[in-house]
């Protein structure tokens, strides 16, 4: 197996989120993003079912890795991806079956049949989600509706590695994918749950390696394609919520919190106890880079934030702040409703806005509540680091350093995934964080006053 480059130059990352497929170029010395170019993560309607539409993004990240290295030069390559996700392969390395998206309702038309197959969440850490949101789940479906899909899986890969089996030939699964509330994996033992056993993919699971081992060089048709060397190691990957842990893993002592914000807001609590979550309300165990479980809690903010923006780009004037908290107009949960803290609640307005101002600002700061809900749920403790576009979110970060007694800070990246996902190669550099000045007087007394009656109302 091919060994990385002592410090790689420059990294190209693939970055595949829920909404986006992204491939960025990351300065191995600064850590700062050269480049990033994006197009839409299109979900194709089917048939046979709805699925991602993977061979345009292999196109796509082969036209991109061949500019980047024309006009920069990249020396290694590493992968993050949306969890929640798995691909199956015949044995030739061709898809068995097209990748399902999570999102389908179609697997809780057997769910009777799957809950009776899971393992119990003390030994996989994963609650029981609708749709895919398990993998297990997924899998059960697809050979359930279609039983020639199992005759002719052959490896089973968590989708990180599609990618990198795309690149290089080999086959593997990374730990964080795998302990990504897929059923599959016991983040206590470090090795897979009983339910591979009884979905009978045992041995056609890829061995599990960690997010930062090499899966070995390019192959010789990718580099004739994008003009990298052959020799160009590439990093096995990592889950996205995941990938934007890693830097902070690095620099951080004791107990502290990250929050990874996108279409998923996932809030990852350090230090945290992960044996008193509770999976009724989206609080599960991930599994970080280095193999270890990390209590944790989500809810869908991103779909969310555009769901209620309703393509609004209204910036909130003091006048519209001022308005929210003299009406007392409050956003409760839960505006997605089959997932998060609030699962099953309907979302309504308390007075609702006036102003498309005053419903961003709103909006705003039920986020920042939902967040520390979760945060709460998953008993993170001391600094919250917030991660992704939130972090630009100036009143959202003010509502959070309220509620937050261990303080704010915001990670200078735009693009946290594609850093941590660099990092997972041997990079010098740094992790830049500011810390976010907590309101005070005024301010500060009429956000904790709003928290006060949200956390009511909802509890009521």
């Amino acid at each position: 197996m091919t060994q990385p480059l002592a410090h790689p130059e420059h990294i190209a990352v693939i970055d595949v989120g829920k909404t986006n497929a992204k491939l960025a170029l990351v300065d191995g010395q600064t850590l700062n993003e050269i480049a990033v170019v994006t197009q839409p993560n299109t979900v194709l309607a089917g048939p046979p079912y709805p699925h991602f539409d993977l061979e345009r993004h292999w196109q796509f990240f082969l036209e991109q890795l061949k500019a980047f290295h024309a006009e920069y030069g990249i020396d290694a390559i590493s992968i993050t991806t949306h969890g929640a996700s798995i691909v199956l392969l015949d044995e030739a390395g061709d898809l068995a079956t097209p990748m399902l998206d999570y999102e389908h309702d179609g697997p809780d038309g057997v769910a009777e049949e799957y809950n009776a197959l899971r393992p119990p969440f003390s030994e996989t850490g994963s609650a029981r989600l609708p749709g895919g949101l398990n993998v297990g789940a997924q899998i059960h479906w697809l050979f359930h509706q279609d039983p020639a899909i199992k005759d002719r899986t052959a490896h089973v890969i968590t989708y990180p590695q599609y990618w990198g089996q795309r690149l290089t030939g080999r086959w593997a699964c990374d730990v964080t994918s795998l302990g990504c509330h897929t059923d599959l994996w016991n983040p206590w033992t470090g090795e897979a749950s009983a339910l591979a056993e009884h979905l009978g993919i045992a041995d056609k699971i890829a061995p599990a390696q960690k997010s930062s081992d090499i899966l070995g060089p390019l192959l010789p048709e990718v580099s004739a394609a994008t003009g990298i060397p052959p020799d160009t190691p590439v990093a096995c990957g990592i889950h996205d919520s995941n990938a934007s842990l890693v830097p902070h893993l690095r620099k951080q002592q004791g107990q502290f919190c990250v929050v990874s914000t996108g279409t998923w807001v996932v809030c990852l609590a350090i230090g945290g106890s992960a044996r008193n979550l509770d999976p009724e309300r989206d609080s599960l165990v991930n599994v970080n880079a280095f193999g270890s479980p990390v209590p944790s809690a989500r809810f869908m903010g991103g779909r969310e934030f555009e769901l209620i923006r309703d393509g609004s780009d209204a910036v909130p004037t003091d006048a519209d702040r001022d308005a929210v908290h003299d009406a007392g107009t409050m956003l409760l949960p839960a505006v997605v409703d089959n997932s998060g803290p609030f699962a099953g609640r309907n979302a309504e307005w308390i007075n609702p806005p006036e102003t498309d101002g005053a419903r961003i600002y709103a909006l705003s700061l039920y986020l920042a509540l939902m967040t520390h809900t979760c945060l709460e749920l998953a008993g993170g403790a001391g600094p919250t680091i917030i991660e992704g576009p939130f972090a630009r979110n100036q009143d959202y970060l003010a509502m959070l350093s309220v509620l937050r007694s261990g303080g704010i800070e915001t990670a200078s990246s735009a693009t946290g995934t594609s850093v941590g996902a660099a990092m997972l190669l041997p990079v010098k550099g740094r992790t830049n964080t500011a810390p976010v000045q907590k309101p005070s007087g005024a301010a500060l007394d009429r956000l904790q006053t709003y928290a006060s009656e949200w956390k009511r109302c909802v509890e009521g």
